[in-house]
């Protein structure tokens, strides 16, 4: 069937509808990630959100839902350059194309994502429109530029769980502030030697005591941190009570909760191979990336926060740490998960700062990152 994407500055590509979601919106993002079609499908920071994939040939190995970042498909719609028409894996259960459809989620094909990377890198942040039918192109327009406004308003109360959940067991516990996790997070914490406790976004920082933890981990999530004010006065009263690390929102929502400003970027850092730099060392690791916003670099100053890691790409942050406090957070996803990672080690400096409160009775020092 022939299909459209309908931009909010007036642009259209062509392509071909591979299912019967003729109709879908959201925000257009593109991400260069040549590998974890899957995990990107899956992963609630793509929630509201259109996903160009840079890479032209997708649904090589088909899906397996053991390795699904979270239960369902989170993703708006998806726009390919080519789906492959015979996936291959000893362990796919079903294929690309299969999934999409069973979640009601529009795929565009044979669209020349080269030149619509192009546009969306110059344009910045723009909504977007699949469609069988451009008769109406003023009210697709509109419905584009819509898609956008929406999603600046709360997105994580979608993406968030509903009660409390305990996964594992393990000599430490920690309270996972659930934003809109995905489950390579929990099971890196179980594979540690940690018990998670997950709760609701809306868990204030009151009752995230009472459930004792050694450290409390705020995760990643879509939208602006700034719109989840709730999260930023949890976080704000959490700070020196215990051990804190965050990633992605979460990170942003560390810097908020004391002191620094956040900003957003033209088009994002998406995919699995952006260089960060560790300021101490000099290393230089490859990671995977997801977010919108970062943090003002010169707010910093006004806080108790320095710099850990900075992009390659841009020279963004990608990393801090509180100065007296054991608090660090990440931008990236250092899970690695599904397969490697050369970050995951950041799971292993928070158990060990976990253990040096514990054992200095409750004391808390800064991370030596």
């Amino acid at each position: 069937m022939k299909g459209y994407l309908v931009l909010e500055n007036g642009r259209i590509f062509s392509g071909k509808l591979l299912n019967d979601c003729t109709l879908s919106s959201g925000e257009m993002v593109f991400s260069t990630a040549m590998i974890s079609y899957q995990d990107i499908i899956t992963d609630p920071s793509y929630f509201g959100q259109i996903v160009v994939m840079t890479y032209p040939l997708v649904g090589n190995v088909g899906l397996n839902e053991k390795s699904f970042a979270s239960q369902r498909a989170m993703v708006k719609g998806l726009v390919l350059r080519e789906a492959t028409d015979f996936p291959s894996h000893y362990e796919m259960d079903m294929d690309l194309i299969s999934f999409l459809n069973k979640s009601e989620i529009a795929v565009l094909t044979e669209v020349d994502t080269r030149a619509l990377t192009r546009v969306l890198r110059s344009a910045g942040t723009l909504g977007g429109v699949i469609t069988d039918n451009i008769d109406d192109l003023p009210w697709l327009k509109k419905r584009a530029a819509k898609a956008v406004q929406g999603l600046k308003g709360d997105q994580v109360q979608f993406v968030t769980r509903r009660n409390i959940m305990r996964f594992g067991s393990g000599s430490k516990r920690v309270v996972l502030l659930d934003l809109g996790t995905k489950r390579g997070v929990i099971e890196s914490f179980n594979r540690r030697d940690m018990e998670v406790y997950a709760v609701p976004a809306r868990t204030d920082a009151g009752e995230i005591l009472k459930l004792d933890p050694d450290g409390v981990f705020i995760s990643d999530g879509p939208g602006s941190p700034e719109t989840i004010d709730y999260v930023i006065e949890t976080c704000r009263n959490l700070i020196g009570k215990k051990p804190l690390m965050g990633i992605g929102l979460g990170h942003q929502i560390i810097a908020l909760a004391s002191g620094a400003e956040i900003y957003k970027l033209d088009f994002g850092h998406r995919g699995t191979n952006h260089p960060v730099k560790d300021l101490k060392n000099n290393r230089v690791y490859i990671t995977t990336q997801n977010h919108g916003y970062n943090i003002d670099a010169d707010s910093l100053d006004k806080t108790e926060l320095e710099v850990t890691l900075v992009s390659m790409n841009d020279n963004s942050i990608e990393g801090i740490k509180h100065r007296d406090l054991p608090i660090f957070s990440l931008q990236f996803d250092p899970e690695g998960y599904p397969g490697y990672s050369e970050t995951g080690f950041y799971f292993d400096r928070f158990y060990d700062l976990m253990e040096e409160s514990i054992n200095d009775g409750g004391r808390l020092n800064a991370p030596q990152l």
